[in-house]
């Protein structure tokens, strides 16, 4: 089976693969740029750009992190990450995932616009009102995730009535995905909202409003789970835990040797303070974390809007900025490393161009 190439609005994506977007750090310029350059399409995570460089791009720091909303989303990172980014891929389509639960999401959304990000892809909320940030900027897709064609019938709703506007595709994720998902605990392990149970009535209300393209994400491994969903209706694939596993992933090598070493129990669900449960690789952090243990919760760059300037995390034991930001810099101690369920099958580092081929033709 040969794959058709996947259209997002006015861009045409050879190779129907899109790389999920990863923060923090793990998805910027030498991922998404390669992936791009490849024939996929490269996805460069907002989270965190005040980390960049070493922390080049924050205006100031606090205890060696990024100060406050505009800080850890800084404008400055975030540029040079795209330019950087572009130089890998030219002009083939280099897409942004900025989550609609962060603080600044107008800000970030017209950053990226200003920076020449072609497709924007956005996650963990209903972005009921993203197109409004896109305004003078026509050419800039809009692709939002859900995890039921009840949420997609929500925001094409929305999206006609307000703006005349239809989603340019849209991602459906699974619980299968690392970091946080779209169901609540219980609903991760239903029958009902696997991946293969979800893409037909997604595909089927898409439909309705004019053939939006739907990209299936979540536990896909090889070929044979991109074929399946193909056979299902899907028009693209979403992967994220497969391509930190190379080369040029932008993940330091700590986190990747985690991977590369854990085993299938070790991947697990646990309470984030985004307030959905994530999913990632359990470490000394989750330990600490379960004992109470963990370190101390200062809120010091005030990244997401539902943790209430650090009141979720200190329900849940530890503040999702910082954690993550750790694991970009290789703390295993206190580092938060997402995996998706499917992370334990990675047992080597390849090449993005491999990677590519392996999934394009089968291993």
């Amino acid at each position: 089976m040969s794959f058709k190439s996947l259209k997002i609005g006015k861009y045409i994506i050879e190779k129907p693969i899109v790389q999920g977007g990863m923060g923090v750090g793990i998805s910027w310029d030498q991922l998404a740029g390669n992936v791009s350059k490849e024939g996929g399409l490269g996805v460069i995570s907002a989270v965190g750009t005040g980390y960049y460089k070493n922390k080049h791009y924050a205006a100031k720091l606090v205890a060696g992190r990024p100060l406050d909303t505009l800080g850890f989303y800084s404008k400055e990172g975030f540029d040079a990450i795209i330019k950087s980014a572009r130089a890998i891929c030219g002009d083939k389509p280099l897409a942004a995932n900025i989550l609609y639960a962060i603080n600044d999401y107008e800000r970030v959304v017209k950053d990226a616009c200003e920076s020449g990000i072609d497709i924007i892809i956005t996650g963990a909320g209903l972005p009921t009102n993203m197109p409004e940030f896109t305004e003078g900027y026509p050419n800039v897709a809009l692709v939002p995730i859900v995890s039921s064609a009840k949420a997609l019938k929500i925001i094409c709703k929305r999206w006609q009535k307000r703006y005349n506007r239809l989603p340019d595709a849209v991602v459906l994720e699974g619980p299968k995905s690392g970091g946080h998902q779209g169901f609540t605990y219980e609903q991760c392990s239903m029958e009902e909202n696997q991946l293969e149970n979800l893409v037909k009535p997604v595909v089927e209300e898409a439909a309705l409003w004019g053939d939006i393209p739907v990209i299936a994400a979540g536990g896909i491994w090889d070929k044979n789970d991109i074929e399946q969903m193909f056979s299902l209706g899907a028009q693209g694939v979403q992967m994220g835990t497969r391509f930190i596993a190379t080369h040029e992933c932008d993940a330091h090598q700590n986190f990747k040797d985690i991977l590369l070493k854990c085993k299938k129990e070790d991947i697990q669900l646990f309470s984030s303070p985004v307030g959905y449960p994530a999913q990632g690789i359990r470490t000394n952090l989750t330990r600490l974390v379960e004992n109470r243990e963990g370190p101390a919760i200062k809120c010091i760059s005030n990244c997401v809007a539902p943790c209430n300037r650090g009141e979720e995390a200190k329900e849940v034991g530890y503040c999702i900025a910082d954690r993550l930001s750790d694991a970009y810099e290789g703390n295993t101690e206190t580092g938060l490393f997402f995996s998706g369920t499917n992370g334990y099958r990675v047992d080597e580092i390849i090449s993005v161009k491999e990677l590519m081929n392996k999934l394009i033709q089968g291993e």
